[in-house]
């Protein structure tokens, strides 16, 4: 039979997909192969096929034992012999299959590299005939790939050691360019015939949603009550994080299990069979699941939390329409999931490294962690945002994600991005991110106090801003260059290339999602913004012995103390009962019942931090005040003598013009004006209006605009972003400010 026969008549199809005819035609031909090829594009049959015509066995080493024990079972189920050699099996077992194997009653051959350096197993290799190896998730054999196993390191040393070299054919779904050198190069593949068919998978959907905290957790429950009839996967980056949805799940009544390293095998195993045989609906999981699973039905891939990198996300969320059926893969992204995976790979292992490579993979890792939160922060075309990383050519955004269905515009944040840079030349580079938005916004925080940030020239400047928005201008920034972010457990802001942005037609420009233009002016305030950095790990402390005891006692933390509770005692360093019972929530009972367990953990803190400050702290001798806000501000308004300080140009930016306003404003307890506002009433006015293209929505003027002198300005940023930026002359100035002049009248 030739290869189109085979196809047919064991696996059932009339025809190969894009790029397998070409990998089997090559390996008949005894040549070496690599294909890179999405998940779900058929990479088995590549191999399979023509190790049925090969007159030997084929080697296929794959890297666990559910993925062999799956494709065994599918391949005798399709009439082809084929065994699997791994720990699973006793002696006796692995023995057995090798006689058949040597007698040629198995054409094809599974085994984990482990297996390739035992005794007995090169006995058998150098003594069979050995067609093909093959070698399946090849991406495990570069120290770049995401899933590093240095057992693939021994498959060169196991070709080298047979008689005949046989032909090598590797595969994999998600190689950088740097993975694949490596594949080519620590394989020895001679002259290998490469195939990348691309890592488009056109039926999946992408999105990515902010949410942060226990919204999340309500996100996935009503996602799957409203898919209640669908198969789905739910990624968590902590064992934790899959035991507590797991629990919130199952107390609703969903169809569900959970996987993760920490279960023990038999119930790990019987949760994904589960799972895969349909006995459940969802699997909640680390990435300790999933590869190699057939499971073709999986309607959507959640991520509770971000991936460290893009080949894991792209594996991961891969898992959903391998039918070729429309799919949603969704990651529920938020600052949180940045700072676990930082530490999660503070944590990782390195077993049989030396120091140098080390350190190299810890750059690497770092560096990918940073794309994967780039890819979360995009306000572009998500499905290039990934291509694009692994190497291919872009063209018009997809019109199938996330981000190509929000509506975004665009906002000249050039004078904000200048304060920025202020702050961190205050802060000499010394301190994160936090401290730096904390700072601009002048947040009352006793952080900010206890290290001199609430006198610094920029503390507060940005205060009209949302934290969002800084965030994402700060995002800008990193990606132009403007600043840099160093890495490490605790990383700072620092000063990056500026030069740039002091030339006057240089701008910094940042895309908004419209649906989001509602967030609150100002963030909100945490409870713990009271305390000083000694205050917070006194608080952390009193978490943990609050967490000994509601174990103890059977009960909730909540119960013992509250955070509001906990965060007072902080404040307040009771020293004995009477302090104590002035802390807010500590009454008779509980000081009773744990009151100087509490006191006696404070009394150790006080003992090893003697000259700590905890919180806020006032004059001696001031009564304590409570925090007043202030009465609601008025709408922005110029009064008519403010307008004659106006210093009209012949052109202006509407971020100059919102600047000019600000400045000559003398209007007490009004807001301050901002660009939305500006162009509002430009649309109104019927001079500017957005217009919707093939790359979202972007602001023109109209012909009445382009009669009174609006003109545009093409510019493309320092990290190649290309955009457009409207001028408004001296008569649009007028009009602007009589405008705001007219407001204040009638109010």
């Amino acid at each position: 039979m030739n290869a189109a026969e085979i196809l047919k008549t064991y696996f059932g199809y009339d025809s190969f997909r894009n790029g397998q005819e070409d990998i089997v035609q090559s390996i008949l031909s005894k040549e070496d192969a690599l294909a890179i090829m999405p998940t779900g594009a058929g990479k088995s049959i590549c191999y399979q096929v023509p190790a049925l015509m090969l007159p030997g066995i084929t080697i296929v080493v794959s890297p666990l034992i559910s993925l062999m024990q799956d494709q065994v079972k599918a391949l005798n189920e399709a009439g082809v012999h084929a065994a699997f050699i791994n720990s699973s099996l006793t002696e006796t077992q692995i023995a057995k299959a090798m006689r058949f194997a040597a007698e040629g009653r198995y054409k094809i051959i599974y085994v984990a590299p482990e297996r390739l350096e035992s005794a007995g197993f090169m006995q058998f290799a150098q003594n069979a005939e050995i067609s093909m190896v093959t070698v399946d998730e090849a991406h495990c054999i570069s120290q770049w790939g995401q899933d590093f196993r240095p057992s693939y390191l021994k498959i060169d040393a196991f070709i080298d050691s047979l008689t005949d070299r046989p032909i090598v054919s590797a595969f994999t779904a998600t190689a950088t360019r740097e993975v694949k050198t490596d594949i080519e190069c620590i394989l020895k593949l001679q002259n290998p015939r490469v195939v990348v068919t691309g890592f488009d998978r056109e039926n999946l959907y992408y999105s990515v949603e902010h949410i942060a905290g226990k919204r999340k957790d309500d996100f996935v429950l009503d996602y799957i009550q409203k898919h209640a009839d669908e198969s789905g996967i739910v990624y968590c980056a902590t064992r934790k994080n899959v035991d507590n949805l797991y629990e919130k799940l199952s107390r609703s009544g969903i169809s569900v299990t959970r996987y993760h390293a920490g279960i023990d095998n038999e119930t790990r195993k019987k949760n994904q069979d589960d799972f895969i045989y349909d006995r459940v609906q969802i699997v909640i999981a680390t990435n300790a699941f999933g590869m190699g699973i057939d499971k073709s039905n999986v309607r959507y891939v959640l991520h509770y939390n971000m991936p460290q990198s893009m080949e894991n996300y792209y594996q991961e969320a891969g898992r959903a329409g391998r039918d070729g059926d429309n799919a949603q893969c969704i990651l529920l992204f938020s600052a949180q999931d940045v700072m676990i995976n930082k530490f999660l790979l503070e944590k990782k292992e390195f077993d049989g490294m030396d120091m140098d490579d080390i350190e190299l993979v810890r750059q690497r890792d770092i560096h990918r962690l940073q794309v994967m939160e780039g890819y979360c922060k995009a306000t572009t075309c998500l499905r290039n945002y990934i291509l694009e990383y692994f190497g291919e050519k872009i063209a018009a955004p997809c019109d199938n994600c996330g981000n190509c269905h929000r509506e975004y515009y665009e906002q000249d944040m050039t004078p904000e991005a200048k304060w920025v840079i202020n702050c961190i030349a205050e802060t000499k580079g010394r301190y994160g991110l936090n401290i730096v938005i904390g700072t601009l916004l002048g947040a009352n925080r006793a952080r900010l106090k206890e290290i001199g940030a609430n006198t610094y020239k920029s503390y507060g400047t940005l205060g009209h801003r949302n934290e969002t928005d800084i965030r994402v201008l700060i995002d800008q920034m990193l990606a132009e260059g403007y600043i840099v972010q160093t890495g490490g457990e605790y990383s700072v802001l620092q000063m990056g290339d500026i030069r740039r942005l002091k030339e006057e037609d240089t701008h910094v420009i940042i895309r908004k999602a419209q649906e989001r233009e509602k967030a609150a002016n100002r963030a909100k305030e945490k409870k713990t913004d009271s305390l000083t950095g000694a205050g917070y790990n006194l608080f952390d402390r009193l978490r943990q012995l609050r967490l000994v005891i509601a174990k103890e006692a059977a009960m909730p933390p909540y119960i013992i103390f509250s955070d509001k509770t906990l965060i007072d005692m902080c404040a307040k360093v009771p020293k004995d009962q009477k302090e104590m019972l002035a802390v807010s929530g500590v009454g008779e009972n509980k000081y009773q019942k744990y009151g100087e367990r509490f006191l006696q953990e404070i009394a150790k803190f006080l003992a090893e931090n003697p000259n700590a400050v905890f919180g806020a702290q006032m004059d001696e001798g001031a009564e304590s005040v409570p925090i007043v806000k202030k009465g609601q501000k008025e709408a922005f308004y110029l009064n008519r003598e403010d307008a004659e300080r106006f210093q009209y140009a012949e052109y202006y930016y509407i971020s100059e013009i919102r600047e000019q306003l600000n400045l000559i404003c003398s209007a007490e307890n009004v807001k301050k004006v901002t660009i939305a506002a500006i162009w509002d009433y430009l649309v109104t006015a019927g001079l500017t209006a957005e217009e919707q293209r093939q790359e979202g929505y972007t602001k023109v003027q109209t012909q009445e605009g382009l009669k009174l002198g609006i003109k545009t300005i093409d510019k493309v940023s320092q990290g190649g972003f290309a955009y457009q930026l409207l001028m408004y002359p001296e008569a649009v100035q007028r009009m602007i400010v009589e405008y705001f002049v007219l407001i204040g009248v009638r109010g």
